[in-house]
C-alpha cells in the first residue's frame, strides 16, 4: 500500500521517505486534516476524503490498489 501511495503523490517529496504503514497513516492523517494549507482556507475533513477519493479513482491505480488506498482514507477519516 505504500508504493500505491507513492504512486499516487509522486511530487511529494516527503512521501519518498514513507516506510512503514505507521508513516503511511499519518501523511494520510495530515491530507485529512488539510494541515499543509493556511488555516484560513482549509477544507473539511469530509471535503478532503472526498477529494482524495476522487483522485484515487481517476489514477492509474490497479483496482485492487485503489481499493485498499479508499479504504486507509475512510478508516482513518473515520476516527
Amino acid at each position: 500500500m505504500i508504493e500505491s501511495f507513492k504512486k499516487l503523490w509522486p511530487q511529494r517529496a516527503a512521501v519518498e521517505q514513507i516506510s512503514s504503514m505507521e508513516e503511511l497513516e499519518k501523511h494520510v492523517r495530515i491530507e485529512l486534516d488539510d494541515e499543509l494549507t493556511h488555516p484560513r482556507v482549509r477544507k473539511t475533513k469530509a471535503e478532503k476524503l472526498q477529494l482524495a477519493l476522487e483522485r484515487i479513482e481517476q489514477s492509474g491505480l490497479s483496482d485492487e490498489e485503489k481499493r485498499e488506498l479508499a479504504d486507509l482514507y475512510k478508516k482513518i477519516a473515520a476516527h
